[in-house]
């Protein structure tokens, strides 16, 4: 499963968990964190972990358990589409490992459960975190977790064909965007850009143009969709679908051979397409397409993913499981896990390394990753997200008005409430 739609997956354990009599009152106010004792880690470690992640911890925590040879960490590498429901249940029955990765998005709606430890600040340091990431931990004012690895969103267009269009610089603003997709199509491409016309995730392509022009979706006490500065980025978005720029559907898979049959000249996505390109284009196609930050309204803000790690209050072996998460978040190992998985690290000076300052396209998400928002960690995001993805689908398949879809956006959002 790409990691676009990972953290939107399994909105409908939600009621399980307010179901669960987990619920706690401190769910709006600042928890004090445990300290964890000093030492090397000691006892079996039990972690969830999904997808590749979960196939590749285990084998990857034996540096960790050499230097804490009387720690063991046991890993269940879970699926995605089971693990929202998964951790779900093991709340509601107490059963819960040590520790788990934690959707980003998941993260308000399983803190309000009462169900995760504190951030250990003493053990933590915020500050080695890109400032987006970490606001993703961040519920009612206290961390329930660590950003363990990132992902945001930059344009991906053809570099071959942008030039002989005569557009040798890549877009930076919405105009220039806006002519780089014409361009594009004038020089022969079917459609001048790829832009998710709703459906499941659409959110995240959309919400960067929402920030990158000044909309604020939540105040800390409630949404706030219904704005100007959301109808004019909605408006903007539509317009490559009412201009026929963009493609109002796409088969599931098509994206990247229509990219390098350069049908299709530009598209929005995350890090994981670059070895997909690399893959499919094959040789010299590297240098045939780049990579461009979002482009610039107000700012150049883009989405900011990925997972977290938590450790549970129900954890037999909290300390060993906060030992284990810091020594996941050393730079040097962040580093060596992207080396395993590509995953990109979340802490800033991980980033320093030559494997990924030396990569011209791996230093734009860098750059990218400093001026990237995650949506707010409200609990009930997950099921706003879904009534964005619907109004997105209308927008670009049947015209709809954009401040109608912004009103009605708000107006569920409203009916749903934050769950805070």
């Amino acid at each position: 499963m790409r990691r676009h739609v990972r953290a939107i997956v399994g909105v409908a354990a939600v009621a399980a968990l307010t179901l669960a009599g987990c619920g706690r009152e401190s769910g709006g106010g600042q928890e004090q964190a445990e300290s964890v004792a000093a030492g090397k880690a000691t006892g079996e470690i039990t972690v969830w972990a999904m997808g590749a992640e979960g196939e590749k911890l285990g084998e990857f925590a034996r540096e960790f358990t050499a230097a804490n040879p009387d720690a063991k960490v046991n890993v269940t590498a879970v699926p995605w589409d089971a693990a929202h429901q998964k951790i779900a249940s093991a709340i509601a029955a107490k059963q819960t490992p040590d520790m788990s990765m934690i959707g980003t998005t998941w993260q308000g709606e399983f803190a309000k459960t009462g169900a995760l430890d504190p951030t250990p600040v003493d053990l933590i340091a915020k500050d080695a975190y890109f400032p987006g990431a970490w606001d993703t931990t961040v519920v009612g004012g206290t961390a329930y977790s660590v950003p363990w690895y990132v992902e945001t969103r930059v344009i991906f267009y053809r570099k071959d064909l942008a030039a002989k269009a005569g557009i040798t610089k890549p877009p930076a603003t919405w105009d220039e965007l806006k002519a780089l997709a014409k361009a594009m199509q004038t020089g022969g491409a079917k459609w001048g850009i790829n832009l998710q016309p709703g459906k499941t995730g659409s959110w995240q392509t959309v919400m960067p143009f929402a920030w990158s022009n000044g909309a604020q979706v939540a105040d800390g006490t409630k949404y706030t969709f219904d704005s100007p500065e959301m109808v004019e980025a909605l408006r903007y978005y539509q317009s490559y679908f009412t201009e026929k720029l963009a493609p109002p559907e796409l088969a599931e898979g098509a994206l990247i051979p229509a990219f390098v049959r350069g049908d299709i000249a530009a598209f929005v996505s995350g890090p994981w397409q670059v070895s997909l390109l690399n893959e499919q284009g094959g040789a010299g196609f590297q240098d045939k397409f780049a990579v461009a930050p979002m482009p610039r309204q107000k700012s150049a803000t883009s989405f900011i993913g990925g997972s977290n790690l938590a450790v549970f209050k129900d954890a037999k072996n909290r300390d060993g499981a906060w030992k284990f998460i810091q020594w996941l978040s050393r730079p040097e190992v962040q580093v060596k896990w992207y080396q395993a998985t590509t995953d990109l690290p979340a802490v800033q000076s991980a980033w320093q390394a030559a494997t990924l300052a030396g990569d011209t396209n791996l230093k734009v998400f860098g750059e990218q990753l400093k001026d990237a928002k995650a949506p707010p960690t409200f609990p009930t995001w997950e099921q706003v997200a879904a009534v964005i993805d619907t109004e997105v689908e209308k927008l670009a398949k049947s015209g709809a008005d954009p401040a109608a879809a912004a009103k009605t956006i708000q107006d569920k959002a409203n009916a749903i409430g934050t769950g805070s």
